[in-house]
């Protein structure tokens, strides 16, 4: 039989069709892409830097940073979905990402002006402010050109804590290529696009930092 079956009345029943099979490959890929997320390299680096640097007051002020800068971005996505705005948490279609990186750069500014205001620890206002600098090109590249925000963050976000506690903090370079690859797998960039987020996120965040803390 091909797309349908005989029942015992003689009416044709459809089969459903077969999912497309999974291949390891594509599972790490989407296990990586979702881990390692822009989000959660914000929510994991800020409080590293700040317990590091200022012990409980930098964590304190990592949470602040954190919510600006990633929770409020997430909920702003989600809604999104649910409005049917957005059709997946990465925002994948680069149109709508021309929606979603305004209300992330504003956020992150409302955070990176309280803390200047307020004499906020140094290497923290810094990170804001390098994060706030790498969506400046980024927002520029999506305009015609579909710019990996995944490796640009990752990239950033490697080179500020090398920066800011050591040059050994290097050694976790590597994690950015694995990020690129998964993107590259899951059909979400080319490897232009990768590389392209890599260069920008790495040279704008890490010199933005340098020169600010």
């Amino acid at each position: 039989m091909d797309t349908a079956t005989q029942t015992g009345t003689g009416t044709p029943c459809e089969v459903p069709e077969e999912a497309p099979a999974v291949s390891g490959a594509q599972r790490w890929a989407r296990r990586i892409t979702d881990g390692v997320e822009p989000k959660n390299v914000i929510i994991a680096v800020l409080p590293l830097i700040g317990v590091v640097r200022y012990g409980l007051a930098g964590l304190g002020w990592a949470a602040f940073a954190a919510l600006f800068a990633a929770v409020l971005p997430t909920w702003f996505i989600r809604r999104g979905m649910r409005a049917g705005r957005i059709e997946d948490r990465h925002v994948g279609r680069r149109q709508r990402r021309l929606v979603v990186l305004p209300f992330v750069m504003l956020s992150v500014l409302t955070s990176l002006v309280t803390m200047v205001l307020v004499d906020a620890p140094s290497d923290l206002t810094a990170m804001v402010l390098a994060m706030f600098a790498s969506l400046v090109p980024l927002l520029a590249v999506t305009v015609w050109w579909k710019i990996s925000v995944h490796t640009a963050v990752t990239s950033g976000a490697v080179i500020c804590v090398a920066l800011a506690l050591g040059p050994w903090w290097l050694l976790a370079y590597p994690l950015v290529g694995a990020v690129g690859w998964s993107r590259v797998v899951l059909r979400d960039h080319t490897l232009a696009q990768t590389l392209a987020g890599t260069v920008v996120g790495g040279l704008t965040a890490g010199l933005t930092f340098w020169a600010a803390r």
